[in-house]
Parts: C-alpha cells; structure tokens; sequence
C-alpha cells in the first residue's frame, strides 16, 4: 500500500508470480477510484495493462509484445515503439518494473522511453526517462524532458519505499 502525498490519496496492490507477473491494483484519491490490472513476463518486461475509471468509465487497454509493437484501445501506437516500460502518473508501482527488469549495478545509469499515462485524461505518450542506480537501495529518478527529478529509496525487491513529495509506502 501506498500513500500519496502530492495528491491525497491510498493505492492498494497485490502481485502474483506464477508463469507471468500478474499485478492488480486499486487506487483511490482526490483523482477519484481507479482500478488496473498489468501482466509481465517473468523478467518484469510489460506485456498488458488494464486500466478503468470508476467515476468516469474511461478506461485505456495497452499492449506490447516487448520488441516495440504497441496498441492503445486496440489501435497501433507506432510512436511508443521505443517504449519497454510503462509509467502510471498515480502510481509508484511503475517505477518498479525497469528497476526489476534492468537490474542495475550501484553506479550504473540507463535512458528509457516510457509509454506514460497521464491519469488527468488517461492519454498515453512516450516520455523519456533516466534511472541512475546511487546505492542498494536508492535510484536518481530523472525525466529527460523536464527538470523534475527525484531520489527514490526502494526496498530489497525493488519495490518503491519513499518517492518524496509523491508517494510513500504504508
């Protein structure tokens, strides 16, 4: 569980391991209710995400075959064929996916496009990202395209624990 800060808010989750990462996700805040399910394979890399407004009933169907072949709402998005990796703006969780998938060593950095989800409107679009592995538990979250960064403590999994000013774990 997490807390947001920035926006008032609690995001409940739960993950299952079997033959994919199947996590599932309910977050509720001064946004409104929003629900998600995302699959991976077992490296952390994105296959699928679900994601549904309660208030609203906007919802947003992604897909990637991890190779840069993406659809949004079943449509062919060729401009997020960099992509690897998602970014939900409400959620912490996200950041765990290139943490997992790539890693790092302490010291070590890599440049990322996120296929970035705006929970404003629910558009999606690529967003350029760094993550600079500083300690064990400490990544140097950058975006590439504005000023915003951030030092995110994570816990032995990879799992967001601190996210200043945005989000901290329960």
């Amino acid at each position: 569980m997490w807390r947001g800060v920035e926006v008032d808010g609690l995001e409940r989750l739960s993950i299952d391991e079997g033959s994919v990462i199947r996590v599932q996700s309910v977050i509720d805040s001064a946004r409104g209710r929003f629900s998600y399910e995302i699959v991976c394979d077992r490296d952390w890399t994105f296959r699928t995400l679900h994601l549904e407004s309660a208030g609203d009933e906007l919802a947003v169907d992604l897909e990637s075959d991890g190779h840069g072949a993406w659809t949004h709402n079943g449509l062919r998005r060729d401009d997020l064929a960099e992509c690897i990796d998602i970014d939900l703006s409400a959620s912490p969780f996200t950041n765990s996916l290139p943490i997992r998938r790539l890693d790092l060593g302490v010291g070590d950095e890599a440049d990322l496009v996120m296929a970035y989800v705006e929970f404003a409107d629910l558009t999606v679009v690529p967003d350029p990202q760094r993550y600079t592995r500083l300690d064990e538990d400490l990544y140097l979250y950058e975006s590439l395209d504005s000023e915003f960064s951030r030092e995110i403590t994570v816990d032995f999994d990879g799992f967001v624990v601190d996210y200043p000013g945005l989000f901290e774990r329960l």
